[in-house]
């Protein structure tokens, strides 16, 4: 139980300061990916902003590890955050907790279920577009008969790819490129099925509550 109460009190006291640690992060990579012409030592202060931020994820995850006492079990209970200290990509989604934390501290009532899965499937999709536009415009703008060739491409693409419409306008050619697209194919099929699903049980539900509103027939 101690362990428990101590692992909820360290969640709370990091959830903001691990949102604003993503902020940072992508903000970083944003400027070390899309400044072409920043000097070499500003380069290097985002590059260790980079790892800055990274190291704080993986001390997070470590303490959480060690205040659970679940052991080995706590990777696979919760392998999406092992996922998000991995793989840098995914760390940005670390600001979606910040909405619902900041909901909470302030006393606001909570969204209902289904309002909560289309704002959080909306941040999720801008925070993660981005980032993703970032990681495939820093792999393929400079490759070989890459078709990507500005960051406006990129975003072209990344839309397509998350909505799973897949244009061919535009495509990866490089290896790192098309690994990234096989993620964001992945994470847009998942969220999409979530906003559909919560959006068809809403309306369901409507028209449930609408049945048994009509009044009996005489």
């Amino acid at each position: 139980m101690d362990d428990d109460s101590s692992k909820d009190r360290w969640e709370r006291l990091t959830e903001i300061p691990l949102g604003l640690a993503s902020v940072l992060y992508l903000a970083a990579y944003a400027v070390r990916v899309l400044a072409h012409g920043l000097p070499t030592g500003r380069r290097d202060i985002c590059l260790a902003v980079l790892f800055a931020c990274w190291a704080v994820f993986v001390v997070d995850y470590a303490v959480r590890w060690r205040l659970s006492g679940q052991g080995p079990r706590f990777v696979r209970r919760h392998w999406l955050d092992t996922v998000v200290v991995v793989l840098p990509l995914l760390r940005p989604l670390r600001v979606v907790k910040v909405y619902e934390a900041v909901q909470r501290r302030r006393g606001e009532p909570r969204l209902a279920l289904y309002s909560r899965v289309i704002v959080y499937a909306g941040l999720s999709v801008t925070l993660l577009g981005f980032a993703g536009a970032l990681a495939v415009y820093q792999q393929e703008h400079a490759a070989p008969g890459a078709t990507i060739r500005t960051f406006g491409d990129a975003v072209w693409w990344t839309c397509a790819t998350l909505a799973t419409v897949g244009y061919g306008d535009v495509a990866p050619v490089t290896p790192a490129g098309r690994t990234i697209a096989v993620g964001l194919m992945a994470c847009g099929l998942a969220l999409l099925g979530a906003v559909t699903g919560s959006f068809s049980s809403w309306l369901l539900q409507v028209f449930s509550s609408e049945g048994d509103e009509k009044p009996p027939r005489s």
